[in-house]
C-alpha cells in the first residue's frame, strides 16, 4: 500500500470536511455569536462530538479492525465471509447496547448537562432547561455515529478509506443548511435548529455508509445477540481503547465543563472555535495517518513482517512532523489574523476574535502531540494491546485536570487549552518511551536526520510570519474576497518559506518533491 497516497486521499476528504466546518463555524459565529445560546449548543454538542471522535476515529475502529483483518487474512478460513460473520456478531451486541445507552442518556439529560456545564455559571432555571432540551435533541447522534463506525471499520479494512472519510462532510453540510435556511433573529432558536441538524446528519451518515457497504458486496444481517468469546474480546478491547484514543476529547470535555462553570458566558465558544481551527491540521494529518497506519501495521505484523511495520511507523512519524510543524507555527504565531478573517463579523466582535486567537495559540502548542498520538497508538492496537494506552491516557487526564484547576483562574479562557496541550504532550511522551523500550519502535537514521532540520525550517517560517502578519491585519476585516486574499498571502508565504528552508536544510529533498508530484499527477490522471 502507498502510505502517502492513502493518507492523502483520506486527508483530502477530511480537509474538505474541515473547510466546510470552518464555513459552518463562520456562519455560527455570525448568527449566534459568543453568548449563552452558543455555549448551550456547544455543551449539548460536546457529548455526541466526543463519541464521534472516540468511536468513529478511535475505540471501535482500534479494536474492531485488527480482529476483522485477522478473520479476513486467515489462510485456513473463508476470507471476507468470516470477517462479515464476525461483524454481524458485533452488530448484534452493539445495537441493543446503543439503544439502551440512548434511552438512559435521554432520561439522565439533566444531570449529564449539569456535569458538562456546571449550570453555566449561575444561569436561570429556564435557561438551563433550554440547555437540557438541546442535549436531548443531540443524544440520538451517539447511537447513529457508533453504527457508522462499524460500517466504516469494515470499509477501511477493505481499503475503501475514502467512503468513511467522506461521511463527516454530511454533518457539516447539514449544519450549514440549517444555519443558512433556518436561522432566526433570536439566537436561541438558531441554536435549537442546530441541535436538530446534528441528529439529522447522523441519520444521513448512517445511510451513506450502509449504501456504500452494499455497493461493495457487504450486507450485514441482524442476529440474536450472543456473547461468544470473540465478541467478549472485542468488548474487552473497546473500553480501554476508548479512553486511550479519546484522551484529547475527554480532556476537552473537562476543559469545557470548567470553562462553562467558572468563566464568563462566551468562553466555551472561544475555546470551541479555537479547537475547531486546531482540528483542521489534526483532521488532515492525524486522522488520515491513524486510519491508514492501523490496518497496514496490523496486516504487516500478522504476516510476520516486523521490519516493514517498523518502516511504516518511521515514515508515518516523519510525514506527521513534515506537515505538523509548519501548521503549529502558523497557528501559534498568526492566530490573530486567521481568527479575525474567518470569524470577525456579525455577532462575533473584535474582542471575541482576540480571545479566540489566544486560546488557539495555547491549543496549538500541543498540536504535534495530538497528531503523534494518532501515529504511535496503532503500534499498540495492532498488537491488540489497549491497556497500555488507556493507562497513559488516564495519567494524562489527571495532568489535564490539575492543569485546568491551576491555570483556569489566572489565564481564564487560555488556561483550559494550555492544560490540554500539556496533558497531550505527557501522553505522547509515555507512548513513545514504551514503544521504544519494547523494541516496537526505533527511530531510524533517516528520521533522526530529518526531524531537527524540519524543526529549523519551521522556525524560519515562523520568523517570516511574525514579521509580515502586521501588514496584513488591516485587510482581514474587509470584504470576504479581501479577507481570503489576505489569508492566502499569509499561507502561501509561510508554505514557500518552509518549503525552501526544508530543501535548503536537507530535511526534504528535491527527489522527494519530484516523487510526490509524480504520484499526485498519476493519481489525478487515474481519476479523470
Amino acid at each position: 500500500m502507498n502510505l502517502l497516497k492513502a493518507t492523502g486521499t483520506i486527508g483530502g476528504l477530511t480537509l474538505a470536511s474541515r473547510v466546510l466546518g470552518l464555513v459552518r463555524d463562520s456562519l455560527f459565529a455570525r448568527y449566534i455569536g459568543a453568548s449563552f445560546a452558543s455555549d448551550a449548543f456547544l455543551v449539548a454538542f460536546r457529548l455526541p462530538n466526543m463519541f464521534r471522535a472516540l468511536f468513529a476515529e478511535g475505540a471501535f475502529a482500534s479494536a474492531f479492525i485488527p480482529m476483522f483483518n485477522q478473520k479476513v487474512a486467515n489462510p485456513e478460513g473463508r476470507g471476507l465471509d468470516d470477517g462479515l460473520v464476525f461483524a454481524e456478531q458485533a452488530l448484534a451486541v452493539l445495537l441493543p447496547v446503543l439503544l439502551a445507552m440512548t434511552v438512559l442518556l435521554e432520561v439522565l439529560a439533566w444531570p449529564v448537562t449539569f456535569l458538562l456545564s456546571g449550570k453555566f455559571n449561575g444561569v436561570s432555571h429556564d435557561q438551563f432547561a433550554f440547555a437540557v432540551t438541546l442535549s436531548r435533541i443531540t443524544i440520538p447522534y451517539l447511537m447513529l455515529i457508533s453504527l457508522v463506525s462499524l460500517f466504516g471499520g469494515i470499509l477501511n479494512s477493505l481499503h475503501k478509506f475514502w467512503v468513511n472519510a467522506a461521511a463527516p462532510i454530511l454533518l457539516n453540510l447539514t449544519l450549514i443548511a440549517a444555519l443558512l435556511f433556518f436561522h432566526h433573529a433570536d439566537p436561541l432558536v438558531t441554536a435549537r435548529n442546530q441541535a436538530i441538524a446534528v441528529s439529522v446528519s447522523g441519520a444521513l451518515q448512517l445511510a451513506w455508509l450502509a449504501w456504500a457497504c452494499k455497493r461493495n458486496g457487504v450486507s450485514l444481517k441482524l442476529r440474536r445477540p450472543r456473547l461468544n468469546p470473540e465478541v467478549k474480546r472485542l468488548l474487552a478491547l473497546i473500553w480501554p481503547a476508548a479512553a486511550g484514543a479519546g484522551a484529547v476529547q475527554i480532556n476537552l470535555v473537562i476543559s469545557t465543563a470548567l470553562a462553562a462553570s467558572l468563566l464568563p458566558h462566551g468562553s466555551v465558544t472561544y475555546i470551541y472555535i479555537a479547537d475547531r481551527l486546531n482540528q483542521l491540521p489534526l483532521g488532515l494529518i492525524g486522522i488520515g495517518l491513524g486510519t491508514v497506519l492501523l490496518p497496514t501495521i496490523s496486516r504487516q505484523l500478522g504476516g510476520g513482517e516486523d521490519k516493514a511495520a517498523m518502516e511504516t511507523q518511521n515514515r508515518g512519524l516523519e510525514l506527521a512532523l513534515l506537515l505538523t510543524l509548519p501548521a503549529t507555527t502558523a497557528l501559534v504565531l498568526a492566530g490573530e489574523p486567521i481568527a479575525a478573517a474567518l470569524f470577525g463579523y456579525g455577532r462575533y466582535t473584535a474582542q471575541d476574535t482576540h480571545f479566540t486567537a489566544q486560546a488557539l495559540a495555547a491549543f496549538s502548542i500541543g498540536l504535534p502531540s495530538y497528531i503523534l498520538v494518532k501515529v504511535l497508538t496503532p503500534g499498540f492496537y495492532a498488537r491488540q494491546d489497549t491497556k497500555t494506552p488507556v493507562r497513559y491516557a488516564t495519567m494524562s487526564m489527571v495532568v489535564n485536570l490539575v492543569g485546568n484547576l491551576i491555570l483556569i483562574v489566572p489565564l481564564q479562557h487560555v488556561g483550559p487549552p494550555l492544560a490540554t496541550a500539556i496533558a497531550s504532550t505527557v501522553n505522547v511522551a509515555m507512548l513513545y518511551r514504551t514503544l521504544n523500550k519494547r523494541g516496537h519502535f526505533v527511530a531510524d537514521a533517516q528520521l533522526k536526520r530529518r526531524a531537527p532540520r524540519l524543526a529549523l525550517a519551521a522556525v524560519a517560517m515562523g520568523a517570516v510570519l511574525w514579521a509580515t502578519q502586521g501588514y496584513l491585519m488591516p485587510y482581514v476585516h474587509g470584504t470576504w474576497a479581501i479577507r481570503f486574499a489576505a489569508l492566502a498571502v499569509l499561507v502561501c508565504a509561510g508554505m514557500l518559506v518552509y518549503g525552501l528552508a526544508a530543501v535548503a536544510l536537507g530535511a526534504f529533498s528535491k527527489a522527494d518533491l519530484a516523487l510526490l508530484l509524480r504520484r499526485r499527477r498519476s493519481t489525478t490522471t487515474s481519476t479523470t
